[in-house]
């Protein structure tokens, strides 16, 4: 299940990139949308001189598993005292 309607869609960096604000919207505080929006441009930059199209499709694969686990992560904890009570996001990695 992807986190936004939309995900098989992406298929080019800039998509993915686009897509993944989006995600971060989804989140419930200002704190925790900066902190993945910056993790998102970084991880971009990062990534932005890959050319090698196999490899692309697989960080474009990882990516949107990732924010589906982030956003798994938050409707688990939509039911804790404030929305965030039981975990902190921060800590947490998604699985490899």
């Amino acid at each position: 299940m992807a986190p936004l309607p939309g995900a098989e869609l992406v298929h080019r960096p800039l998509q993915l990139y686009r897509y993944l604000l989006r995600c971060c919207r989804q989140l419930p505080t200002k704190d925790i949308q900066e902190h993945y929006k910056h993790a998102v441009r970084q991880n971009f930059r990062v990534h932005s001189d890959e050319d090698n199209p196999e490899r692309i499709q697989q960080i474009i694969k990882r990516a949107i598993e990732d924010a589906d686990w982030i956003v798994n992560k938050v409707s688990a904890c939509s039911t804790c005292e404030e929305g965030l009570g039981c975990c902190n996001l921060y800590d947490h990695e998604a699985p490899a």
